[in-house]
């Protein structure tokens, strides 16, 4: 019997699947997305150490719980307008506030680990949108990895805008993180110095990642994207999300500044997120 063929993931969001409806809490949801973001840490960590035999017993963990069918199933509800989950709304509702209006050019947008082609940038008239995910299973959103997306060389190929919304978690390492948010800047269009908020990038983490993680917390964060040449316009940062708005500025450091992975918030109970910028 010839093997299944297994799903290749990188950076960015996984594969998407469609699957049968069903009823899940908001608890069940939330659950079920930590457990699996845990376990893929897991295994990317033992794969980093050799130890293959467990990284095989947390593969068989995954599949048991679901694998990425049933993960997939959760993140769509978390993520569904029915329960606040489009967090584009937060972006259009900060660009409001910067008196940023549609207008007969719109701005282009490239929306990485796109999940819907119907959310609310892409119903407001600002933008021109390009979405990319890792496994797309819907035409307006294109399969490509961020990772592996060619540099733009022509004018009309760069971005006014980069959002990176519940991605860079669900990268399994802290230097793959880094290198996917200094990727960022490459795609962004020259900064003009009169523009109030664009070249930009729009950036959601879940929010322990900053509140309850042993190696970042928000000065920390708000360091290592600052270093990339951003400026932060806007945060929110409720109970389970943290919003944030950066202006690229193009100002980088003569030597550009390292984070390693340090402890900054010590503690029993905490996670290990960081970022590691080299």
């Amino acid at each position: 019997m010839p093997k299944k063929k297994k799903t290749k993931l990188s950076y960015g969001r996984p594969p998407r699947f469609d699957v049968p409806k069903v009823s899940l809490s908001s608890k069940a949801t939330r659950t079920i997305i930590r457990s699996h973001h845990n376990l893929k840490k897991a295994h990317a960590q033992a794969l980093k150490t050799g130890n293959e035999d467990k990284a095989a017993e947390i593969e068989k963990q995954i599949e048991e719980q679901g694998g990425l069918r049933v993960y997939q199933e959760a993140s769509k509800l978390g993520q569904s307008s029915t329960r606040g989950g489009d967090s584009s709304k937060i972006l259009l509702q900060w660009l409001s506030e910067e008196g940023i209006q549609a207008k007969e050019v719109k701005y282009d947008m490239l929306e990485v680990g796109a999940l819907s082609a119907t959310n609310a940038c892409s119903k407001c008239g600002l933008f021109n949108l390009t979405r990319i995910d890792l496994n797309s299973q819907e035409p307006l959103i294109e399969q490509q990895d961020f990772m592996e997306r060619p540099l733009p060389t022509l004018q009309q190929d760069f971005f006014d805008i980069i959002s990176l919304s519940l991605v860079l978690n669900y990268v399994p390492d802290a230097i793959g993180r880094g290198e996917m948010l200094k990727r960022t800047i490459r795609f962004l269009r020259p900064p003009v110095q009169s523009a109030k908020v664009f070249p930009a990038l729009f950036f959601v983490l879940p929010a322990p990642c900053i509140t309850n993680s042993r190696y970042m917390d928000a000065t920390h964060l708000d360091a290592i994207i600052e270093s990339l040449g951003y400026e932060k316009l806007k945060q929110r940062i409720s109970a389970k999300l943290v919003y944030s708005l950066w202006r690229y500025t193009g100002r980088l450091p003569v030597n550009p500044r390292a984070f390693p992975k340090v402890e900054v918030s010590p503690g029993k109970g905490r996670n290990n997120f960081s970022v590691i910028i080299c």
